[in-house]
């Protein structure tokens, strides 16, 4: 399996539940094929740089996951008929991004055990 790094940009005109639902749904073609969501950072309602279907602000959402290639396909298939999405992009991580992300992830473990221990 493969790790990827997908950027969406959803419709900022939509309500929070809508987003969220639209959320959930590309989560989940992503574990129903196999995958694993490593980490979700939502950036929130920002102005686009330029003007995208008559809109000037998106909803940002970095989701990074491991899967096999041919989610990516499905995934990307399901974005051109989505309506809520705007925009999106898809990058498969190299070897030493890889690496960056796993050190990453494991700092922001270690911190979240050493937040829980501390309010406990």
């Amino acid at each position: 399996m493969n790790i990827y790094e997908n950027i969406v940009i959803l419709n900022a005109a939509l309500p929070d539940e809508e987003i969220q639902a639209s959320l959930t749904r590309i989560k989940d073609i992503v574990v129903n094929t196999g995958g694993e969501i490593l980490k979700t950072d939502t950036w929130g309602r920002r102005k686009l740089a330029y003007e995208i279907k008559k809109q000037n602000k998106g909803f940002y959402t970095l989701l990074i996951f491991k899967t096999p290639p041919a989610t990516i396909r499905k995934l990307e298939d399901f974005y051109k008929v989505f309506d809520p999405v705007i925009k999106h992009m898809v990058i498969k991580l190299g070897p030493k991004q890889v690496k960056q992300l796993e050190a990453t992830l494991a700092s922001e473990a270690e911190q979240s055990k050493t937040e829980a221990k501390a309010e406990a």
